[in-house]
């Protein structure tokens, strides 16, 4: 990938217009830039300094220190739009330094590499991979890779196979890119992660908000597809229903279905990214043919239908109907939710928020300001509450939380709770979970859901549904609730990898008997007996309270990228990852996830298969996932040669 450059506008501001761009400044990444600028380490070895942990309010600075921070800002500034000068650039040592200001003693020696390449602040490529380029390029251009799937995963595998000069296709069952971000339309559908981490390493963009809607995203993916000239290898509303290897000649074939047509597609790899969140699952309710009115799943909204004034009923109240419930709740007639388990709530007053103009204003005009203020958004989010969800042990309380940090955490929350639903006392004892933190997904909030569960045409509803009827849903006391509309808000079949493809291995295994309901990967990629094919987003690799799945992507197709030098390197047709070390690599992921609280409690959770198994979820901190996926160790692969 080239170095990305910072392309930034002059400053042609007045003194005043820079001030009131620096009014919504981050304290300590403005004064990381101001070293840039003057090449004085000393503004940052003074006594402001920012205090970076998950529980401490704001930044750790006080009004006075900012006040004096952002006056400084604008000499310095000012100096540099009469006098623009060469930036600094510090060495390893003060780029240390810089690097411990912001993320304070949190920053362990083994956080420096990786820290080091994720800020690419000389333009390095933190997830690229060297060592394909040490093949020949005839090599690379003989090799075919079926990629299937174009949302995240598939986008970024084809821009890296296309850097690389590897052939490929990509296969996609809809009419565009964006995967996720193409399929989910209901009102209100937005990420959940910020968005200025949730983005491409090489494709920074000045997001509008801070977590931005469905439109915002699908048309990033939509670019990303245009500007790398990705269109031309993709073959749109091509659904995969079945891919063999075939043994003696080292490839896939793939079974493509198109206009109802089906075609075999040769390749010597495949990649599948096909995501976990994109087959909806709606739960076998007794009586659900039956239902008169309309009917459908969140993730295939059926927007042709008028809900104006309409008595509606959502069954769940997981992450998307959090997000369409208080804009249903605006126009419907009744609004009534079905309630399994209450989620935990984190409260997050800049989730609907736009990005202030200053903000804009810093990045496209103050160099490295959109560097650090994405590194410190992205330092935030890595490590900084991976404490509250690891289990204390011998902690004694395991319906509430599972250590000292979880137990903060819990009453913080509680806290915003108690705060939100005052004088609801009924509403505050259906909203209080009765598990730990982090044991399922929580969900972002402003207050907004939680407003809307206090409006007089609002239900919530906690009794267990019985059955559905003609008319509407009985629930377990009796109670039928009559509805004009009912929306399933109860998301993926996230354990079902690979769904509904069929995939076909060594000796004729076909991949989910082989997996029998407890699917598992080395490193979330590769699995024993299917040479040669490679997942993103695979088992294990969803992540809960650090970072944005993007990073783990990134990770997962540099991986790839090294498998394929590997096999190149070695001249050989196929390469099978070793039971051996696969099972290993499980037993410490099966061992980190019990000390989590995903794993501590038995609330229900995507998080697990029908067993109650971990399928989903990395117990690890993001060095970790870096370092094990740099480059891929010949030990670990057995690797064929025809």
């Amino acid at each position: 990938m080239k170095p990305i450059n910072e392309q930034l506008d002059p400053i042609l501001a007045t003194d005043d217009q820079i001030l009131d761009a620096l009014s919504d400044a981050d304290t300590a990444s403005i004064m990381l830039c101001m070293v840039h600028l003057t090449g004085d380490m000393g503004i940052i070895r003074g006594a402001v300094k920012p205090i970076m942990e998950f529980l401490a309010p704001g930044e750790g600075i006080t009004a006075q220190e900012r006040q004096q921070v952002l006056h400084q800002a604008l000499d310095v500034l000012k100096g540099y739009r009469d006098a623009p000068g060469e930036l600094f650039n510090p060495n390893a040592d003060e780029l240390l330094e810089m690097l411990r200001f912001l993320a304070g003693d949190q920053m362990s020696d083994e956080h420096v590499a990786f820290l080091t390449s994720e800020l690419s602040m000389n333009g390095e490529d933190p997830y690229g991979q060297p060592a394909i380029f040490t093949v020949p390029e005839e090599k690379r251009q003989q090799f075919e890779v079926l990629v299937i799937g174009a949302g995240m995963s598939g986008l970024l595998t084809a821009i890296r196979l296309k850097e690389a000069g590897i052939s490929f296709k990509v296969l996609e069952k809809n009419e565009d890119v964006g995967g996720t971000w193409y399929e989910n339309r209901y009102p209100g559908c937005r990420v959940d992660s910020a968005n200025h981490t949730y983005s491409y390493s090489f494709k920074p963009k000045d997001w509008p908000q801070h977590f931005s809607p469905q439109e915002i995203l699908r048309e990033y993916f939509s670019d990303t597809a245009n500007e790398f000239g990705l269109r031309e290898h993709i073959s749109f509303q091509t659904e995969v229903s079945e891919a063999k290897f075939d043994e003696r000649s080292g490839q896939w074939l793939v079974q493509a279905i198109s206009d109802g047509k089906t075609r075999t597609i040769t390749a010597n790899a495949v990649v599948s990214a096909v995501g976990q969140l994109n087959r909806p699952h709606i739960p076998g309710i007794p009586g659900a043919e039956n239902f008169n009115g309309v009917s459908f799943h969140s993730a295939r909204w059926q927007h042709e239908h008028d809900l104006s004034g309409k008595r509606i009923g959502v069954i769940g109240t997981g992450g998307s109907a959090f997000q369409f419930a208080p804009i249903l709740a605006e126009q419907a007639a009744s609004l009534t939710l079905f309630q399994r388990t209450p989620p935990w709530i984190v409260p997050n007053p800049e989730y609907f928020n736009e990005v202030p103009a200053g903000v804009h204003w810093l990045q496209r005009h103050v160099p490295f300001y959109a560097k650090w203020f994405r590194f410190k958004v992205f330092w935030r989010s890595s490590e900084g509450m991976l404490a509250a969800a690891r289990a204390d042990e011998g902690w004694d309380r395991p319906e509430e939380s599972v250590g000292v940090v979880s137990q903060m955490v819990r009453e913080m929350f509680l806290e915003n709770l108690r705060g939100e639903l005052k004088g609801r006392d009924d509403l505050l004892a259906k909203c209080t979970p009765g598990y730990p933190p982090f044991a399922k997904r929580m969900l972002i909030d402003d207050g907004k859901y939680l407003r809307t569960l206090k409006k007089d045409n609002v239900d919530l509803i906690t009794e267990q549904i019985d059955c559905i009827t003609a008319n509407g849903v009985r629930t377990s006391d009796g109670v039928e609730h009559e509805f004009d509309v009912l929306i399933y808000g109860t998301g993926f079949k996230a354990s079902e990898f690979l769904f509904p493809m069929k995939v076909y291995g060594l000796d004729n295994v076909e991949l989910h008997e082989q997996w029998a309901d407890a699917p598992q990967a080395y490193k979330g990629v590769t699995v024993p007996g299917f040479p040669n094919l490679f997942c993103t987003y695979g088992p294990n690799t969803n992540i809960v309270v650090n970072g944005s799945i993007i990073f783990f992507s990134e990770c997962e197709v540099r991986y790839i990228l090294g498998c394929l030098a590997l096999l190149l390197e070695k001249d050989a047709a196929y390469l099978d990852v070793k039971q051996d070390v696969c099972d290993a690599y499980n037993h410490w992921i099966n061992e980190g996830n019990a000390k989590m609280a995903w794993g501590q409690s038995n609330v229900n959770t995507w998080y697990k298969n029908a067993s109650g198994k971990i399928t989903q979820n990395w117990p690890g901190t993001l060095i970790e996932f870096w370092q094990q996926t740099r480059i891929a160790d010949e030990s670990d692969y057995w690797i064929k040669r025809l």
